[in-house]
């Protein structure tokens, strides 16, 4: 089996996370292995919301038209309430082991499911719980997945984009 390899990124906002999206699609680099974690909501006023047409997701709101068009690019789009955290959008591989820590009731050294989940994808615990709080201080979360090359060629594409912190 091949090693699992994550390597995160932490954005201010959906137009810079749209941005490192499209710069690492532009490179050639497999959206398919992106997972986007933020909040389901930003405070607005307007209505916000989620709702499935057939098999794609759509949103509307402030933010609708990120998370619409991320719906028909990366896998298993899913909206998830998880206690600590509230209301979640999130998409990618991610979503998949999320799944599987909360059927499995997985808790792992005391992270949340969320934690568990991103620890099954290759991001290291203490990363899970400083993901969780940018998280909660309502930013965005770009993990990478795949193997060791994978992972190095995507971080050398952001590594000249200036709009992430690391955590």
């Amino acid at each position: 089996m091949e090693h699992i390899n994550s390597s995160g990124y932490v954005y201010n906002t959906h137009i810079q996370t749209e941005d490192a999206m499209r710069l690492l699609s532009k490179a050639g680099f497999d959206v398919k292995k992106l997972s986007i974690i933020s909040k389901g909501y930003h405070g607005e006023e307007h209505p916000f919301g989620f709702y499935s047409v057939g098999d794609k997701m759509k949103a509307w709101g402030g933010i609708g038209a990120f998370w619409g068009g991320l719906w028909g690019l990366l896998i298993a789009p899913a909206i998830f309430f998880l206690p600590g955290l509230g209301l979640m959008a999130m998409a990618g591989p991610v979503v998949t082991a999320l799944i599987g820590a909360l059927e499995g009731a997985v808790v792992i050294g005391g992270l949340s499911a969320l934690g568990a989940a991103l620890t099954r994808v290759g991001v290291s615990a203490e990363q899970a719980v400083q993901y969780e709080t940018a998280l909660k201080a309502d930013k965005y979360v770009l993990v990478i997945h795949g193997n060791i090359e994978e992972v190095g060629r995507a971080n050398a594409i952001l590594d000249g984009f200036a709009n992430w912190q690391t955590v």
